[in-house]
């Protein structure tokens, strides 16, 4: 395996079956791979927004620094692809870990 095939050997010029791999410059075909995983734009979109005002209706939020506020932001992201999709895909909760974790060593540092 090379450094531009996907992990099935398949280059990335190319649709593969096994891992859904697509051609880099097929957006179409990326569209199709992530309303796979994560449903239909529309509902992921709606929820997600409804997670936001939610944040942006509560006491603190403007109180919030940036990367509070985006953290929380991509774990509605996350949490709407959740929601709305493929809720036992990995890196969507792995993410949210990530997101919380770049606040809370921030702020452990800064203890």
């Amino acid at each position: 395996m090379s450094g531009i095939d996907c992990a099935h050997g398949v280059p990335l010029s190319l649709h593969c079956g096994a891992c859904g791999a697509v051609p880099e410059n097929d957006i179409a075909a990326t569209l199709i791979e992530r309303g796979n995983r994560y449903g239909s734009f529309d509902e992921h979109a709606r929820i997600t927004q409804a997670i936001k005002r939610a944040y942006q209706d509560s006491p603190n939020w403007q109180t919030l620094p940036d990367d509070m506020k985006e953290a929380l932001e991509m774990n509605a992201h996350k949490v709407g692809r959740i929601l709305n999709g493929d809720p036992l895909y990995h890196d969507s909760w792995h993410d949210i870990v990530g997101y919380t974790k770049l606040v809370a060593d921030r702020l452990a540092v800064s203890k």
